[in-house]
């Protein structure tokens, strides 16, 4: 009846279009999340409702339901219990070993740096604040104070003084996920950009989406663009080093490859396992999109070349309050900026509550051009207002 059973761990809006793309190919998806009616438990065919740290649960979901595939969506999952289940015969897509390493910023910077030798930032890490300080110490300020798990780029701080450091310390802890009060401080680069590398591995070798730019404010994106500007030779080190990660993770399946861009050289931020957010962009500038990809790489299906379609942007759509009364207005206008050729279109992810700076909806648009794109896309982000109910 289904081509295969795959279960979510993690439900939000990369979920939800993950599940969008499954089902069309005809997966019966099971959703998960630490609360109900999550974005993608709405498409799914069957959802469960725990804390993804609780081992036990998620054992439970995965023996109660019997999926083909487990997919992390999300950071904060027991790791432990992911490996036992794979040691056990259940297939946890890209790998056990891969969401291990990259749930945790100190897993995946470790390895990437010590294991395989790839151009990282200086860092060090702290468990403590009298740490946190000598760290920063150590790698020079300014520097970045971010927790070791988090969502969405929670608890990040930019330090430019000693006590400013015992500030983000405290903030790193209050956002952190997990158990354990554990921060990365890090070497504050000075960039010419940021870019996200989506790179597939599938059943035959490795292939390279355009690379994809973006914006951060407070450690979470507020743009993305495709394709992002760089030279050929910063793109061939980017390629190259993520080539070497994700060949050494294992695994079929997409994976978001951050890096620095300072000039000709590409230095290594960060990994997911899993579509991202900034890759977002992709559902409006190439075929297959990111969650297309992710999909056939797991379920080994054929994957064509994959298709630029044209510069493309997106752009954030943001609570300022916590509410779990309220509607979206301006869409037609936000809609009305696209032209032909050059399409305006929305995503509303359909949370349940807002919070405040929570991503509840992006705007997507195609232009001649990068920067006309995400200007573009901002002012359509601009014109979607969300109405808080007294």
């Amino acid at each position: 009846m289904y081509t295969a059973a795959l279960m979510l761990l993690g439900s939000g809006e990369l979920g939800r279009e993950f599940a969008i793309a499954a089902k069309r190919l005809g997966c019966r998806m099971i959703a998960c999340d630490r609360y109900a009616n999550a974005p993608a438990m709405q498409v799914a065919d069957a959802f469960e409702v725990f804390p993804m740290l609780d081992g036990a649960a998620l054992r439970a979901a995965v023996e109660k339901h019997e999926p083909d595939v487990i997919l992390p969506e999300i950071e904060a999952i027991d790791t432990a219990t992911l490996a036992e289940l794979e040691n056990e015969g259940w297939r946890v897509a890209p790998s056990a070993k891969a969401v291990q390493l990259t749930m945790n910023r100190d897993g995946i910077r470790d390895f990437a740096a010590t294991k395989l030798g790839l151009v990282t930032s200086r860092y060090r890490f702290a468990e403590s604040r009298d740490e946190a300080l000598a760290a920063a110490g150590e790698v020079g300020l300014p520097c970045v104070v971010k927790p070791v798990m988090s969502s969405s780029g929670k608890g990040q701080t930019t330090a430019k003084t000693a006590a400013e450091v015992g500030t983000a310390w405290d903030y790193a802890v209050e956002k952190m996920r997990g158990d354990r009060p554990r921060v990365i401080v890090e070497e504050f680069i000075k960039f010419d950009s940021e870019i996200t590398l989506l790179t597939v591995s599938t059943k035959d070798g490795i292939l390279f989406c355009a690379p994809v730019g973006h914006r951060q404010d407070a450690g979470d994106y507020r743009e993305s663009w495709q394709p992002a500007a760089l030279s050929e030779g910063a793109l061939m080190s980017a390629r190259h080093q993520a080539r070497k990660v994700v060949e050494a993770l294992g695994g079929h399946g997409i994976f978001g490859v951050e890096f620095f861009i300072c000039g000709d050289k590409a230095i290594f931020s960060e990994l997911s396992p899993r579509p991202h957010d900034t890759g977002m962009v992709t559902l409006i500038s190439q075929f297959p999109n990111e969650f297309e990809l992710h999909l056939r790489a797991i379920l080994g299906l054929p994957i064509p070349a994959i298709e630029l379609i044209g510069p493309s942007a997106s752009a954030v759509i943001l609570a300022d309050r916590e509410s779990d009364s309220f509607a979206f207005e301006g869409l037609a206008e936000a809609l009305a900026l696209g032209a032909p050729r050059n399409p305006v279109d929305l995503r509303i992810f359909a949370k349940p509550m807002t919070l405040q700076n929570r991503r509840m909806g992006v705007a997507l648009a195609r232009c001649a051009s990068a920067d006309d794109a995400v200007e573009r896309a901002k002012a359509a982000a601009s014109r979607v207002k969300i109405r808080y109910s007294v």
